[in-house]
């Protein structure tokens, strides 16, 4: 299935407030240092075109989202939507994920992690390349508050059942997978994210589940 083209934002659209390189991010990323507010964190790891991020910012402006996406082109389009929209609670970082996990975010310090549809690295011996490997999932469950939750939804049967066989070998105190259901949607735009769309026109099964850190 062919996928549509990453448009650039205009020219003229400042995205200063929203796009920000790993360079220029804190040393220690949080609420305050990134949005100077004591509001919940939550971050969603590989945002692709920034459907969700968009939407969930919107929808919840109490809390605040930061995006992290490696793909440069995919980073600039989503922080284009979030300025677009005049989101002041929401950030998009283009860069690799898993160092600022191990490095910038602190114990006990996210509302929840997201991870919609990564990229499943079909080959045996690029598996280590996928975005919930035993690091990540381990430093996932360390950042997490308790109570905090992590989303993990994809289209790949073979990585949803691996990644709840690692969560349940190496982050039990996450708890156990609950299944999250299908929303159905009321117009175009009514998806967590672009592959979701994709998967469900295409009727593509799709596996959803969230933990509830204990």
């Amino acid at each position: 299935m062919p996928r549509s083209p990453i448009r650039r934002p205009p020219p003229d659209l400042d995205l200063s407030a929203h796009l920000r390189s790993v360079e220029s991010l804190p040393e220690v990323l949080t609420s305050q240092s990134l949005f100077a507010n004591d509001q919940p964190l939550e971050i969603e790891v590989g945002s692709g075109k920034g459907l969700f991020l968009t939407n969930a910012s919107s929808a919840t402006p109490k809390h605040n989202f930061l995006g992290i996406e490696i793909q440069s082109k995919c980073a600039e389009h989503a922080a284009g939507r979030l300025a677009k929209a005049k989101l002041a609670n929401a950030i998009m970082v283009s860069g690799n994920a898993e160092p600022l996990f191990a490095e910038r975010v602190p114990v006990e310090s996210l509302a929840a992690v997201h991870v919609y549809f990564p990229d499943p690295w079909w080959k045996k011996k690029h598996r280590k390349r996928r975005v919930l490997n035993e690091t990540s999932i381990v430093n996932y469950a360390t950042a997490i508050a308790p109570g905090g939750r992590l989303h993990f939804w994809t289209d790949v049967l073979d990585y949803f059942e691996d990644t709840v066989e690692m969560i349940a070998e190496l982050a039990p105190h996450l708890g156990v997978p609950i299944p999250e259901e299908e929303i159905e949607a009321e117009h175009d735009l009514d998806y967590r994210t672009h592959f979701e769309r994709r998967s469900r026109k295409h009727h593509i099964p799709v596996y959803r589940v969230r933990y509830e850190k204990q």
